[in-house]
C-alpha cells in the first residue's frame, strides 16, 4: 500500500464500502461523540469523515491532536446509515473506521481558525498566508484563477492566437507609471527596468511578421494600492493583432469575455455585444470613463433651464460657464429625510459645498430649493428629467468637469443605497473615441491624454489641419460593472504620424528617436497596421469570484503598503551586494 494515500479525501463513494484505504490530510474538524472521535480529514480535493473508536490503541494520541495537524489514517470504508448521510459532502455516503494512525506533522496554536470564515486582520492573514489559503473560500479563489488562466489559453489558441514570451529585464520607459529599476553589475551606473507592460515588444512582434499574439504577461509598476489594483505586480492578458480594425478587436474581446463569464460564473451577461459609449458622453452621462451601467441613471444637463433662477448657486454657474446637472433617482422620494441628509453629507465628504435635492410627493415638489424655482422652471425640469410622482432629483452645480465628477460619485452611491444595482449580472461596455490630446490645467500646454502610440482618427490630415483638442484617437477601454479591465488602441505604425503627434505634445524629434529607438527603427522597415489590448487578469478573476478586493484572488499578494509580510520584503541586503552593483544607499532624513 502507498505510504501516504490510496485515495484523495474527495474520492470515496458508497461502492467503495468494504475496502481498506489509506488517507492523508489536515485535521479540518474534530468532534468527540460519546467516546467516539469523528475527524473531518481535508486535503486539496475535499473531506472524508474518519471514525476513531475508543478501543483503538492510538485513541489517546488522536484525542490530543490539534486542528490543522497533518495525519495519515489507514482504515476500512463503511457505508453510512440513512440517518447519518451528509448530502453536503461529496463523500457523505461513507466514512472510514481507522485501523492505524500516524502523525506526520503537528500544528501549533493557530493564529486564526481555518475551518470557518471569520473576520481576521489582513496583516495577520498575509503574514500567515499559507494558513489563509487553506480556508475554503481562498482555496476556491486560487483554483478559479488557475481555471481562468487555462480557459484563456485554450480560447486564444482555438482562435488562432500564438503565445509568445517577452523579456522581463528591459529598458526604463519615459511614459506611464514609476518603474521598478534593476541595477546592472556589469555596467556600473546603468539600470534595467521591469516591464510595466510588454507594449513595445508585442508591437515589434507584429513588425517581425507574427500575426496574432497573446501572453499571460507579468507587469510591474511602482504605484499605490487600490481595491482593484495590486501594488508592484499584476498579470494581464496581453493581445496584439496585425491587419485589424477596431471592430475586429472588439469582436475578439467580446468572444473571450463572454466565454469566461459563461463558463466560470453564474452571473448573467446583460449584452454579448457590448455597447459603445464615446468618452465625452461617458463623462457627461456618468461622470467617469469607467461607468457602471448595471443601472440606468444618467446625468441630465439642465444648465439652460436655470439661467435666470432665483437660486444664486444655480444662476451664477450658468452665467460663468458652469453646468447644472441632475440625477433622477426613480422611486427615491419615499426615502426618509435622514437619507437625503446622508447623501448631502456624502457629497460634502467628496469636496462639494452641498447637494441640492427635490422629492416629488403628493403632487408637489418638496425640498430646500423648491421654493426658489419658478413654475416654468419646474415644468421644464420635469419634462427634461422625465421625473414623476415618487421620484427624487439630485442637483450638482459648478464648473462642468468638477460637477460631472461629483455627480458621477453621487450616482454610484445612490445605486448602492437604493439597492438598484443587480449584483447577479455583468454589464460590459466599450469606452471609445478618446481625445488624443488635452490641455494641462497648470501649464496650459498640450499633452497626450491617454496613449501616445495610438493612431489618430483621420491620420496625418487631422494633426496638420485640425485643432489638437478636437482630435480623437483609436483608443478604447473595456469596462465591466464600473471596473476598467483594460485600455487598448489601434497603433500608430507610421513614423511621420508618430513624429507629428509627439511634436504637438511638445516632444522634439530627437527625443522620440532617443526614447523609443526600437519602434522608431522598426517602423522604417515595413510595419503592418496593428492594434491590441491587455485586460487585467487579476481584475477579471476578482469579478468572477465576486470579491471586492484584488488581494483575495492572488496567492501571495503585497499588502496596501507594497510589503510582503510573509517573506519580509522589501528588506535590506548585505553591503557586499551593493558594492558589487556600485551602489551607495542614501536614506531619507528620519523625520520624513
Amino acid at each position: 500500500m502507498h505510504p501516504y494515500r490510496t485515495h484523495t479525501c474527495a474520492a470515496l463513494r458508497k461502492e467503495d464500502a468494504g475496502t481498506s484505504v489509506k488517507l492523508s490530510g489536515w485535521v479540518h474538524r474534530k468532534r468527540d461523540h460519546g467516546g467516539v472521535i469523528f475527524i473531518d480529514l481535508r486535503d486539496h480535493y475535499g473531506l472524508t469523515q474518519i471514525i476513531v473508536n475508543p478501543d483503538a490503541p492510538f485513541f489517546g494520541e488522536v484525542e490530543k491532536v490539534r486542528n490543522e495537524s497533518v495525519i495519515t489514517f489507514e482504515g476500512d470504508v463503511i457505508a453510512r446509515s440513512e440517518d447519518t448521510l451528509n448530502p453536503n459532502m461529496d463523500t457523505g455516503a461513507i466514512e472510514v473506521v481507522a485501523t492505524s494512525y500516524l502523525l506526520e506533522s503537528a500544528c501549533e496554536t493557530l493564529p486564526f481558525p481555518v475551518n470557518q470564515e471569520l473576520e481576521c486582520p489582513e496583516e495577520t492573514r498575509l503574514s500567515h498566508r499559507f494558513l489563509d489559503l487553506r480556508r475554503e473560500r481562498m482555496h476556491k479563489n486560487i483554483l478559479l484563477r488557475s481555471r481562468t488562466t487555462s480557459l484563456v489559453r485554450q480560447h486564444m489558441v482555438e482562435r488562432g492566437f500564438v503565445e509568445y514570451h517577452t523579456p522581463i529585464l528591459t529598458s526604463s520607459s519615459p511614459e506611464g507609471a514609476r518603474d521598478y529599476l534593476v541595477p546592472s553589475r556589469l555596467y556600473p551606473g546603468q539600470f534595467y527596468a521591469l516591464p510595466q507592460a510588454p507594449q513595445q515588444f508585442k508591437q515589434l512582434l507584429m513588425v517581425s511578421g507574427f500575426d496574432k499574439y497573446f501572453q499571460i504577461a507579468p507587469c510591474f509598476r511602482d504605484e499605490d494600492s487600490r481595491a482593484d489594483r495590486s501594488p508592484g505586480e499584476f498579470y494581464q492578458i496581453d493581445i496584439e493583432m496585425s491587419y485589424i480594425t477596431q471592430d475586429d478587436l472588439f469582436s475578439e474581446m467580446e468572444a473571450l469575455m463572454v466565454r469566461l463569464f459563461k463558463e466560470l460564473s453564474s452571473k448573467k451577461i446583460v449584452a454579448e455585444v457590448f455597447p459603445r459609449i464615446a468618452f465625452r458622453d461617458a463623462i457627461e452621462w456618468y461622470g467617469t470613463d469607467k461607468p457602471d451601467i448595471r443601472f440606468d441613471m444618467k446625468m441630465i444637463d439642465c444648465t439652460d433651464i436655470f439661467q435666470d433662477c432665483k437660486l444664486k448657486v444655480f444662476s451664477s454657474q450658468t452665467q460663468s460657464g458652469g453646468a447644472i446637472k441632475v440625477l433622477n433617482a426613480k422611486g427615491a422620494a419615499t426615502q426618509s429625510r435622514k437619507f437625503f441628509d446622508n447623501m448631502e453629507r456624502y457629497a460634502k465628504s467628496e469636496g462639494a459645498k452641498g447637494l441640492a435635492w427635490i422629492a416629488l410627493r403628493n403632487g408637489e415638489m418638496k425640498g430646500p430649493i423648491a421654493k426658489f424655482m419658478s413654475d416654468s422652471e419646474k415644468e421644464a425640469l420635469l419634462e427634461r428629467t422625465g421625473a414623476i410622482e415618487g421620484d427624487a432629483l439630485f442637483f450638482g452645480a459648478g464648473p462642468r468637469a468638477a460637477t460631472n465628477e461629483l455627480l458621477g460619485k453621487v450616482r454610484q452611491t445612490l445605486g448602492h443605497k437604493l439597492e438598484i444595482i443587480d449584483k447577479d449580472i455583468v454589464a460590459f461596455c466599450w469606452i471609445v473615441d478618446f481625445p488624443m490630446f488635452e490641455r494641462n490645467p497648470d501649464t496650459k500646454e498640450i499633452e497626450f491624454s491617454h496613449n501616445p502610440f495610438s493612431m489618430p482618427q483621420g491620420g496625418m490630415d487631422v494633426l496638420v489641419d485640425g485643432d489638437p483638442l478636437d482630435v480623437l484617437a483609436y483608443q478604447y477601454d473595456i469596462v465591466c460593472n464600473g471596473i476598467e479591465l483594460s485600455s487598448g488602441a489601434i497603433r500608430n505604425h507610421r513614423p511621420e504620424i508618430m513624429l507629428k503627434a509627439f511634436a504637438i505634445a511638445g516632444y522634439p524629434e530627437d527625443t522620440v528617436k532617443e526614447k523609443f529607438p526600437a519602434l522608431w527603427k522598426a517602423f522604417h522597415y515595413g510595419a503592418p497596421p496593428h492594434g491590441g489590448i491587455a485586460p487585467g487578469l487579476d481584475r477579471i478573476i476578482m469579478l468572477l469570484a465576486d470579491e471586492p478586493n484584488i488581494r483575495e484572488i492572488i496567492a501571495f499578494p503585497l499588502n496596501q503598503r507594497a510589503q510582503d509580510l510573509l517573506m519580509g520584503a522589501p528588506n535590506t541586503v548585505d553591503s557586499y551586494q551593493t558594492d558589487e552593483l556600485h551602489i551607495d544607499i542614501k536614506l531619507p532624513p528620519e523625520d520624513e
